[in-house]
């Protein structure tokens, strides 16, 4: 049995010891999640990056070395948690803003969508953030100098 993936690019803005999510606000209350969505046909996972950030954030930005990588594989024992989603893989970018942009609500924000906040690292604890990457975002914040570097066929030299 074959199972399709759905491909997320994320952004993860760090700064000052904060970083930029997206509130939601709905029947189960507030969450939140990093500027993210699915990867488009015909486009690159740097370009969904950039859009998304504009999307949900209304923020332009410079999309940098992937951070980590997030798998939801709901045919494997995984939490649970999300049960009517599909098979996920989430490449989350290291990303700044470009001088002169600045984050907010978008014109046309996403269903539920109710803000645009920078979070301080010292109180991902206080939020729900989906997924819980929030460990992960701190140890990230402390050691961002181990990237993982994210290669587009593009940049290859032909053979």
């Amino acid at each position: 049995m074959t199972f399709p993936i759905r491909v997320r690019a994320c952004a993860l803005i760090l700064k000052e010891q904060s970083v930029l999510l997206v509130e939601f606000r709905d029947e189960h209350g507030v969450h939140y999640n990093l500027p993210a969505g699915g990867v488009e046909a015909g486009e690159s996972v740097i370009e969904a990056t950039r859009r998304e950030a504009k999307e949900e954030a209304g923020v332009d930005i410079e999309v940098g070395p992937v951070a980590f990588v997030y798998e939801y594989a709901p045919h494997l024992d995984c939490s649970g948690q999300y049960k009517d989603t599909p098979h996920g893989l989430s490449i989350i970018f290291d990303c700044t803003i470009v001088p002169g942009s600045v984050p907010g609500m978008p014109l046309i924000p996403d269903e539920n969508q109710s803000d645009v906040r920078w979070v301080p690292l010292s109180q991902l604890d206080n939020i729900v953030l989906y997924p819980n990457i929030k460990d992960r975002i701190i140890q990230y914040a402390a050691n961002r100098n181990r990237n993982i570097s994210f290669i587009e066929d593009r940049e290859l030299a032909v053979y």
